[in-house]
């Protein structure tokens, strides 16, 4: 039975988004809470870094305590929310936007 899994699609078609990420993560509900979340949210990094993506990001509703926890244990960070950014069964709901960075840039030399 299947306890979980992740999928990343093409955050945007615009060239200048290119190595961009979305992603979204799902755990079975009796699955919930045995760190299955914060193992595929690391697998799909290591995918995605593979694969040359540099960024992986997406929206959680601000009301999802274990998602935005399993994220921020998995390296994400939260970089803003969107108010009533989704409706769901006729209720307008905020969402938080996450993110982390894939392939870190090298360092610049400060020095002249």
């Amino acid at each position: 039975m299947v306890q979980g899994f992740a999928r990343g699609g093409e955050y945007s078609s615009r060239p200048c988004y290119a190595g961009i990420l979305e992603h979204g993560v799902y755990v079975a509900g009796e699955a919930q809470g045995q760190g299955y979340g914060v193992k595929l949210l690391i697998a799909l990094q290591d995918m995605a870094r593979a694969a040359g993506y540099h960024k992986l990001t997406s929206r959680i509703f601000t009301r999802n305590a274990a998602s935005r926890a399993a994220h921020l244990k998995a390296g994400f960070r939260e970089v803003g929310a969107h108010l009533r950014h989704a409706e769901l069964d006729g209720e307008w709901l905020d969402v938080v936007t996450v993110e982390v960075l894939l392939q870190l840039p090298l360092a610049v030399s400060t020095s002249a």
